[in-house]
């Protein structure tokens, strides 16, 4: 009687398992009996002629032998065969020899040695299944946010926990390198990879990825989460600073002003989860010569030659904004070259020592002339001074005589 308690017991605690890591029934079914059907094959040499038949709502297992009726006296092999004697006698009485006969099997009979094995071989079907389960669950979910609390802290890496206790490795290159961590802090980052060499499933998580901060954006910025603005480009290096070029689907939406908030609170709350990683927001423009004008802010370009099968951008300034693109220790300029996706060379421009900047001349040029021009890469009037006629027809898209007009305005300003 112990022993079919014990047997009882152990598919409680199958059902149990399945309740804490939701396994389908279907799966649980396979499971429980394959391991009895192994346990089986391992005593008989095979489990042929053997059916097992689970039943997960009344959380037991039934058993069943087919054995082939032989005359009394010839049974050669007792795992396939049963006696004419036998067989009627085990509640069978009008069968005949060549007959099958089928009987029911108590597994507790077959001693502990037995029992122990079913669990062994459980236990591990069910580790088997827990790390598939949990690989299939976080594959699906790389570059997504994710929160964990922290478990233990190693030199190269920090274990995180999640809500449900599943494991999360946060390396040492994935950690912004301000980061301190404490047992018990709740850290967020983003699910970096997820692979399941040697059936041990690995979730690398990640602060430093670029999706790192597209996610914090879509969890701050309601308007990107619901998609009226989208996120073209981000450039980041972590923990200093980073560039993020984002664009409206509604014209009504400023989409730097969104992204910013009231008074900086929507992307204060970013910064502070980046360690104070400056960030600089600015609109996207399918446009690249625009586009590099506003990844180098605050710097002001006075002109950009770009050769586009190349991408690569010469870019001109007065001489005290070349440092201003540069940036401290290169990062806006190596930024803005991985935000455009252009190598970006800056050059001081000494004819613009005295140069002017085309804003100066909005009461006598059309601000969407201007515009039109700094599009293009010309942002002062020597600039636009130094193209030949035909290109600024070609390149900006103005009619001769709006560029006849604007070049006797501009070549005036020089000679009074």
């Amino acid at each position: 009687m112990a022993r079919r308690e014990e047997a009882v017991n152990m598919t409680e605690q199958f059902a149990e398992f399945k309740d804490l890591k939701d396994i389908d029934k279907t799966t649980l079914i396979s499971v429980l009996e394959e391991s009895f059907r192994s346990v089986l094959s391992k005593m008989f040499g095979n489990d042929d002629n053997f059916d097992v038949i689970v039943n997960p709502d009344k959380g037991d297992c039934e058993i069943y032998q087919n054995l082939e009726v032989v005359e009394d006296g010839e049974v050669e092999n007792p795992n396939k065969q049963i006696s004419l004697s036998e067989a009627r006698a085990d509640d069978d009485p009008d069968c005949e020899v060549g007959e099958e006969h089928t009987r029911k099997i108590d597994f507790a009979k077959f001693g502990r040695r037995a029992i122990l094995n079913l669990r062994q071989t459980l236990a591990s079907k069910i580790l088997d299944l827990q790390k598939d389960a949990i690989f299939n669950k976080f594959k699906p979910l790389e570059g997504q946010l994710v929160a964990g609390e922290v478990y233990q802290v190693w030199k190269r890496e920090v274990l995180l926990l999640d809500e449900e206790k599943n494991e999360l490795i946060l390396p040492k290159d994935q950690q912004i390198p301000t980061d301190i961590y404490r047992k018990g802090d709740v850290v967020r980052a983003v699910i970096e990879n997820v692979d399941n060499e040697n059936n041990n499933p690995k979730i690398i998580v990640s602060r430093t990825s670029q999706n790192f901060l597209r996610r914090l954006f879509e969890q701050e910025v309601p308007e990107i989460h619901d998609g009226l603005i989208v996120i073209r480009a981000v450039a980041r290096i972590p923990g200093e600073r980073a560039k993020i070029a984002v664009e409206s689907y509604d014209d009504r939406i400023d989409p730097v002003g969104a992204c910013v908030g009231v008074k900086g609170a929507r992307i204060h709350g970013i910064v502070r989860e980046l360690r104070n990683e400056n960030i600089d927001v600015i609109n996207y423009t399918s446009n690249p010569q625009l586009l590099i004008q506003r990844a180098l802010s605050p710097a002001k370009i006075s002109s950009i030659r770009l050769d586009n099968e190349e991408k690569h951008a010469e870019v001109f300034l007065r001489p005290e904004e070349v440092s201003l693109a540069i940036g401290k220790g290169g990062l806006n300029i190596k930024l803005a070259s991985i935000l455009t996706g252009y190598s970006i060379d800056v050059y001081r421009d000494v004819e613009t020592e005295e140069d002017i900047y085309l804003d100066e001349f909005k009461d006598e040029v059309d601000e969407w002339v201007i515009e039109a021009l700094k599009n293009v890469g010309l942002a002062t009037a020597k600039s636009v001074l130094r193209t030949p006629r035909e290109e600024l027809i070609d390149r900006a898209d103005l009619e001769e005589g709006t560029v006849d007009n604007l070049l006797e305005i501009l070549k005036a300003e020089f000679e009074e």
